[in-house]
């Protein structure tokens, strides 16, 4: 059949016609059934036979086997993007399962809305090298161990009591706030993720939370954490810097209008001041900042009090020296 569409392509006008011009079949030819009809036929007037139609079947049946020969010697990579590999299904159940249904009726039952903004991590980086350096006198104050999460995790745990609307659960249509803060923390697990909860966090001192924060991480990985030690948490942190990840949307830890995630260390640009930028004939510079996602449940909170206590967040871990000053 010969196309008369754009490029020689076949259309619908080009099938109608090669339809009425094909040879009539005989009425043997026609009880045969469905198959492919012959151009042309060999019986009266040129319609098409029994025999026509036995030898077309031969002719497709031919080049249908010369195709499975030229399968059968296809290249490795033909052969290898023909079959779909090996597929194993694996039921959820178990603590996946549990964390599947948690996360999933917790975005079906709340307004998520997330923030995004990071702060300046000089001074982190600094305190955490300063406490490498310090040796003995670091392990004497417990806290030579001390992590850039442990130091968010403090930061967070002065922050939110200024704050109470963060530190609360929405319930039905009632707001429950608290005056202590219960801090969960996210952690990963060969089990899924589980959320221990760090109590009292705003009563504790710095090297306090490391050290419960770490207990606890180590009794999810064994398998040792308590129920009580994974309930009752009014705020949560999760964090994924250690992986790279810049930016995410945490889901709630629900019954909690709030979570943070917690973000990896970039250098970005900062603008100079006038005559800073004079001096070096340049008008910015890079330095580390840690990047902050907070979800809020949108029904407790509004955009703008998040907001708020967003930014009060990161000018305390930009300034994280004072805020340990001040205790």
């Amino acid at each position: 059949m010969t196309g008369t569409g754009p490029g020689g392509r076949i259309i619908e006008r080009d099938v109608i016609e090669a339809l009425q011009n094909r040879p009539p079949l005989t009425a043997a030819a026609k009880a045969t059934g469905p198959g492919t009809v012959p151009a042309a036929g060999t019986g009266i007037g040129g319609r098409i036979s029994v025999a026509d139609m036995a030898a077309n079947a031969d002719l497709a049946a031919g080049a249908s086997l010369a195709s499975a020969s030229s399968d059968a010697a296809m290249p490795p990579l033909r052969s290898l993007l023909a079959t779909e590999g090996a597929i194993t299904e694996t039921p959820i159940k178990g603590i996946r399962k549990v964390i599947s249904d948690r996360m999933f009726k917790s975005l079906a039952e709340s307004a998520q809305f997330t923030l995004n903004s990071s702060a300046s991590a000089v001074k982190l980086q600094e305190l955490r090298s300063k406490i490498k350096t310090q040796g003995a006198f670091a392990e004497e104050q417990g806290i030579s161990k001390i992590s850039i999460n442990d130091l968010i995790l403090f930061t967070v745990s002065r922050i939110l009591p200024r704050f109470p609307f963060m530190n609360a659960h929405k319930i039905g249509d009632t707001i429950r706030t608290f005056e202590r803060v219960h801090l969960a923390v996210a952690v990963d697990t060969p089990r899924g993720l589980m959320v221990p909860v760090i109590r009292n966090a705003n009563m504790l001192s710095l090297a306090q939370i490391s050290s419960e924060a770490k207990r606890l991480a180590a009794a999810c990985q064994n398998g040792s954490a308590k129920p009580d030690e994974l309930s009752g948490s009014t705020f949560t942190v999760t964090n994924l810097g250690s992986l790279g990840i810049t930016s995410f949307t945490p889901v709630l830890n629900a019954p909690e209008v709030a979570i943070l995630g917690v973000c990896g260390i970039e250098m970005k640009p900062i603008a100079l001041p006038a005559e800073e930028a004079n001096e070096c004939n340049c008008g910015v510079r890079f330095e580390p900042h840690i990047g902050f996602s907070l979800t809020i449940n949108h029904q407790a909170v509004d955009g703008a009090p998040a907001a708020k206590f967003l930014k009060e967040l990161v000018d305390a871990v930009a300034q994280i020296d004072l805020l340990l000053a001040s205790g």
